[in-house]
């Protein structure tokens, strides 16, 4: 097939797409103790101060503080009182993401299109007002007790959104160089990844563009599957992982106990200069699994020419893979918690539209040395 009817036929299925996305809005995550959460993440990943509301602002249940890097906004939410659905949802999974917000044009209709495709509404269309405008927004439900919300703000001039007032710090660490949401990954339970592609795919319209099975995943231990759905443009991809048959338990099944259910495993995000990003993120502490120097032995044979130095990537452990449109660099923090739940992958790409299948021995096999350090393989 020619590329010309091969880009007809993608921007055909863009303009008929009945949930156009603009891209990642917002990660919300519950967790214990906002307020101390902004902080490590502004310290330690280069946030700067955004949004608050909370008691101040007339809320009186619980309290955001909503951090932002380029085109990258966390929200940190806790609950400010027992027995509500935030502090049940830290209660049973620990700190973790709870809202995966998308951009749209059209808040209320993308909640129409999705429910009546099978999607359980998560909220209606509510809209919200301020002397700055207006944010109409709406959600449904997906895997576990994560949802997604779909944040329209075309006619909003605020920091953030109404309720939320501007939150400005003395204290303003640098950036990082973190610049948006290249992925997000979810871990469903045995045998339901297929449920979920089907879900992306009939109620939002999403198309599976990449299946690993556990022949792809495997070491000598463990092995999962996973697939990857993205929507017609590609600017939203939410990897889905099950667990496979191992002879010992897999990193899927290390989440699901330790979350005590379905979620967000990781969030992908991108970089411009992967090097002086992961430079500057274990100087302020966080911690990437480490990988053997063997792995840099041969790469360059496997992946072929590269534009960096790769002295520098194998003292920082960085990962290399190739695939038919360019190469990938790619590196995975530890947890970020004590629960072996949430983790980061911090990702360059050079031309690279996949998801390093060439680094997945070696990146199981380092998460595996450390499950077995926590007692948990």
């Amino acid at each position: 097939m020619k590329t010309s009817t091969i880009a007809h036929l993608k921007n055909d299925k863009i303009q008929n797409d009945f949930l156009p996305l603009q891209g990642t809005e917002y990660v919300e995550f519950y967790v214990g103790n906002a307020k101390q959460a902004a902080h490590y993440y502004k310290t330690a990943f280069g946030f700067q101060s955004l949004a608050y509301a909370g008691p101040e602002t007339g809320l009186k249940d619980k309290a955001s503080y909503v951090l932002r890097q380029n085109k990258l906004t966390f929200v940190l939410t806790t609950p400010l009182q027992k027995g509500n659905e935030i502090a049940d949802h830290i209660n049973k999974h620990g700190d973790g993401v709870k809202i995966l917000a998308l951009k749209v044009d059209d808040a209320k209709n993308a909640w129409k299109e999705t429910t009546k495709r099978g999607g359980r509404s998560y909220m209606e269309p509510l809209t919200l007002k301020d002397e700055f405008g207006e944010v109409v927004m709406s959600g449904i439900h997906t895997y576990g007790e994560t949802v997604h919300l779909f944040i329209e703000r075309k006619n909003y001039r605020g920091a953030f959104m109404p309720g939320y007032r501007k939150w400005e710090s003395a204290y303003n660490p640098p950036e990082t160089g973190l610049l948006y949401v290249d992925h997000c990954v979810g871990n469903v339970g045995w045998n339901q990844m297929n449920k979920w592609v089907k879900f992306y795919e009939e109620v939002m319209g999403f198309r599976n563009i990449l299946s690993f099975d556990d022949k792809d995943i495997s070491t000598e231990y463990s092995a999962l599957m996973s697939k990857v759905m993205s929507n017609g443009n590609g600017y939203v991809k939410f990897p889905i992982n099950e667990p496979a048959e191992g002879k010992k338990k897999s990193q899927v099944e290390e989440y699901l106990d330790f979350y005590n259910g379905e979620g967000c495993q990781h969030i992908a995000i991108a970089t411009n200069n992967i090097i002086n990003t992961v430079t500057q993120l274990k100087d302020r502490g966080i911690e990437f699994l480490k990988i053997p120097a063997s792995y840099y032995a041969d790469v360059l044979d496997r992946v072929g020419h590269i534009d960096e130095d790769l002295k520098p990537l194998s003292e920082l452990g960085i990962l290399i893979d190739r695939d038919n449109e360019g190469y990938l660099l790619q590196i995975f923090s530890k947890p970020v918690e004590d629960r072996p739940t949430l983790f980061f992958e911090i990702i360059q790409r050079k031309g690279a539209q996949s998801f390093g299948k060439g680094n997945f021995k070696a990146l199981f096999e380092a998460i595996e040395w450390e499950q077995a350090e926590r007692g948990n393989l």
